[in-house]
């Protein structure tokens, strides 16, 4: 029997976006695998919808919820993490749709002693309406619908949608944290304890996912790349609030320039705390 995958996927107060990540999931090819919602949050139609889903998903389903005190991303994934029972852990953003098979290259390229960061093909305002409001299924696309839509201006680049065997240059960015997202992003459960998960000293969007990063590569866990082979399908969104952005860059300055491992406020501070602030479903 194939080792079961925990798929976390990072949601708050997007329906939309979040049903048609369940719809994808739903068609995944390979089908050892559970999701797990991170929800960061949100109001009780995400809790229906989920509910929804659980009767026809075919996968266990749960949902994981913290109040809603701003964007707490970390803190929440930290939480799935806790309710995961997979060996091997993928994060996803509520806003990715998935091709039938994600979970399936994941499976592929996961390795002991690696993490993949795969990539994604962001849809314009327009055509990500288009995809929400009639239901379409962009994970079922063809490579001509998407040379297409780029001719169209439709997709920012088709990198993320196309298939290429690249073997030993996967291993070419092994020391490398930039460019590496937490929307598409496979960490094995045993490293993730390794570095106490993701830090929930970050308060406010952003680098909490290059703060992870950084700190499995001091804990001598290397990167892959899931180019051309793990691609997401990214739906539009308005930008976050930046307003804690530079206090977020000057904590992952100071990871970067030391040799810290785990994270400040990680899994352990959750594990220790009141474990009434979760709220599952």
């Amino acid at each position: 029997m194939a080792e079961l995958i925990s798929i976390i996927v990072t949601t708050y107060n997007r329906e939309d976006a979040l049903d048609a990540v369940l719809r994808s999931l739903a068609r995944q090819s390979d089908p050892a695998f559970e999701i797990i919602v991170a929800d960061d949050g949100s109001g009780p139609n995400t809790a229906k919808l989920i509910d929804i889903w659980k009767s026809k998903i075919g996968h266990r389903l749960e949902h994981v919820w913290h109040p809603d005190l701003g964007f707490r991303a970390a803190e929440i994934r930290n939480r799935a993490i806790l309710a995961a029972r997979g060996a091997y852990c993928v994060f996803l953003d509520g806003d990715c749709i998935v091709r039938p098979d994600f979970v399936a290259s994941h499976r592929r390229l996961a390795e002991a002693g690696w993490f993949v960061t795969g990539n994604r093909v962001l849809l314009s305002p327009e055509l990500t309406t288009k995809v929400l409001q009639e239901k379409l299924t962009p994970e079922a696309w063809t490579v001509a619908h998407w040379l297409a839509e780029r001719w169209h201006n439709g997709i920012n680049r088709l990198s993320a949608v196309l298939y290429l065997p690249l073997g030993p240059l996967r291993r070419i960015r092994q020391s490398v944290w930039q460019g590496a997202r937490s929307c598409n992003l496979a960490i094995w459960r045993s490293d993730l304890d390794r570095v106490d998960g993701f830090d929930a000293d970050y308060s406010g969007w952003g680098k909490e996912d290059s703060d992870i990063i950084i700190r499995l590569l001091h804990a001598r866990v290397r990167r892959k790349d899931g180019l051309f082979a793990t691609g997401v399908i990214h739906l539009w969104h308005a930008e976050a609030d930046r307003s804690q952005l530079s206090e977020n860059e000057r904590k992952l300055a100071e990871v970067a320039a030391g040799d810290r491992i785990r994270a400040k406020r990680g899994l352990t501070s959750i594990q220790g705390a009141d474990a009434g602030a979760i709220a599952m479903n």
